[in-house]
């Protein structure tokens, strides 16, 4: 039996420090600080990218005297992750993703369906 790996949940300080990473691009502590509301401070940031390291969200690499993160996944990949953990916690996992697919607009339903055609090489 496999092991089940979660998705990392994020606080909210962690989800505006991805954000910048994701839409940014790779950044030291001080230009995270300088992205952010309110000016935390470095430590708590520098707390915050530790965590995110830990959680697999984020890398670091040493640029001369500096430490710059980057993120490790991107966020739709970090999204599919949460996806996934949500259907792994319910019951009926069929069940759970027909009520989700009923939910979902046209456009995405019509995008799921191209998806699957291709994938399936236009197999009906």
């Amino acid at each position: 039996m496999t092991t089940r790996r979660d998705a990392p949940r994020l606080g909210a300080l962690e989800s505006q420090v991805m954000d910048l990473l994701w839409d940014g691009g790779p950044s030291t502590i001080r230009e995270l600080i300088e992205s952010l509301p309110g000016s935390p401070a470095y430590t708590t940031i520098a707390t915050v990218l530790t965590n995110l390291q830990r959680k697999g969200l984020a890398a670091s690499r040493k640029k001369g005297r500096s430490t710059v993160y980057r993120a490790s996944c991107t966020r739709e990949q970090h999204v599919a992750s949460m996806m996934s953990d949500a259907l792994g916690s319910s019951r009926d996992r069929a069940a759970s993703i027909l009520h989700f697919a009923e939910s979902m607009p046209e456009s995405e339903l019509d995008l799921l369906r191209d998806f699957l055609a291709q994938r399936d090489g236009g197999a009906p």
